[in-house]
């Protein structure tokens, strides 16, 4: 299959589309001012169902919908469309809007770039203490983007808010000064987006360094899900297929780090092919998402997820609390609600789909694991611990909320005991 991307500027253009009312295709020009929108034709020909789409789960995670907007910030950029604004006045409103959508949350600029020789790195982020986030320039676009996605300030444009870096030379050398460092996440975006030369020569100059420290290499991507094709057509497809098998056999283990949200992603006959041919190389899938009202908000379809991942070898790895950022307002679901969903999945499949962890926040201090409600000193509470940590002392460490039935993020719990604050806070402040 060749192909080819719908974007704002040529979204009409879709065949299937042409059925969906004016309302609709009016509404999706208007949030895409704001949320990035791409789209390529294996979702639209292969994975969304046109005989219902408004209530297709993949039709909903790729073409933005009117309420993924707030009324105020909606009405602001349809009237300027109706009014026929100037491009640009539109685009400046629709930068404004951007910035009141929190485009970086848990503090990734403030506190996760790196520094080396009193010069930030702007392409690397560093949070945890053994794992180095990459973000390779010409890896920072995606086969489709997905309306919840929380990377979505890589793609609009403002460069500001964008994180990348062009020269992979900073990296290895950040990478000797760090031997603590044992796994790299190469990331964006998707590095996928890349031809394999260029992902070669990243890979080249990692193993030219002699980099003992440096055990496991992954690689962020939901190609999987939005272009299988990657792996079987591509013209460097094969050349792709024999990098990762080379990364295995000298020495290193490569995990693809995989995103399917939803079972339909798993059903076509080219994503089955693409899993087999990336296991074939020695490499390990590892599969996360986050948890989207509106979209997987069931059991059912968690743990039948998972079932179908571990049958074609594929490790479940998180569920993701969709995080404070873009469209959170509309994909949001709960603490508690999330946590139930879990539980009830997670009891109706075998041990070997209980690698997954969940539900997870990934937040400012660290991935926050929700795990459970009970009744402690007579008082209700949210039980929590965190898997990983800005200060490795806090990892498995559990601490307590009072209950919330409405609270959808940390910022929205408060300590239970009658406690001033969570046993964290003072460090994390401090740090």
């Amino acid at each position: 299959m060749k192909y080819k991307a719908y974007t704002l500027e040529n979204f009409r253009e879709i065949r299937q589309i042409n059925q969906l009312e004016e309302e609709l295709l009016f509404d999706i020009e208007v949030v895409a001012h704001v949320l990035p929108f791409k789209v390529n034709n294996y979702v639209v020909d292969e994975l969304i169902d046109w005989s219902d789409p408004v209530n297709d789960p993949i039709f909903r995670m790729t073409f933005p919908q009117r309420d993924m907007l707030k009324p105020e910030h909606y009405a602001a950029i349809a009237v300027l469309i109706k009014s026929g604004a100037d491009r640009g006045i539109v685009r400046q409103e629709a930068n404004r809007i951007r910035l009141q959508l929190n485009p970086h949350p848990a503090k990734q600029l403030e506190k996760n770039i790196p520094v080396l020789e009193g010069v930030k790195l702007r392409g690397l982020q560093h949070k945890y203490r053994e794992t180095l986030l990459f973000f390779p320039i010409k890896g920072q676009t995606c086969h489709a983007y997905c309306t919840f996605c929380f990377r979505w300030p890589q793609f609009v444009g403002m460069n500001k808010l964008k994180i990348a870096m062009s020269r992979s030379e900073e990296l290895i050398e950040y990478l000797k000064r760090h031997s603590e460092i044992t796994d790299l996440l190469i990331t964006g975006g998707d590095p996928l987006i890349m031809k394999t030369r260029f992902i070669r020569m990243i890979f080249d100059k990692i193993n030219s360094a002699n980099l003992r420290n440096l055990i496991n290499i992954r690689i962020g991507s939901k190609a999987l899900s939005y272009w299988p094709y990657r792996f079987l057509e591509d013209d460097d497809a094969e050349d792709l297929l024999e990098l990762f098998r080379e990364v295995n056999q000298k020495g290193r283990r490569l995990a693809f780090m995989a995103h399917f949200n939803h079972q339909k992603e798993l059903n076509t006959k080219s994503a089955r092919e693409a899993v087999k041919r990336i296991l074939s190389t020695g490499s390990i899938i590892r599969s996360q998402a986050p948890i989207l009202r509106n979209i997987n908000d069931k059991p059912a379809i968690w743990q039948k997820m998972w079932k179908k991942q571990v049958r074609m070898g594929i490790i479940p790895y998180y569920m993701f609390v969709p995080r404070n950022t873009g469209a959170q307002h509309y994909f949001a679901t709960p603490l508690v609600k999330i946590w139930e969903i879990f539980k009830e999945a997670y009891q109706q499949v075998s041990g070997l789909c209980r690698t997954v962890r969940g539900p997870i926040m990934s937040a400012d201090p660290g991935k926050i694991q929700i795990l459970g409600v009970d009744q402690v000193k007579g008082e209700k509470v949210i039980a929590l611990q965190f898997i990983q940590g800005r200060n490795p002392d806090w990892v498995m460490r559990p601490f307590f909320a009072r209950y919330d039935e409405k609270a959808v993020w940390r910022t929205q719990l408060v300590p239970a005991f009658d406690r001033d604050k969570f046993f964290y806070e003072e460090d994390l402040s401090n740090g």
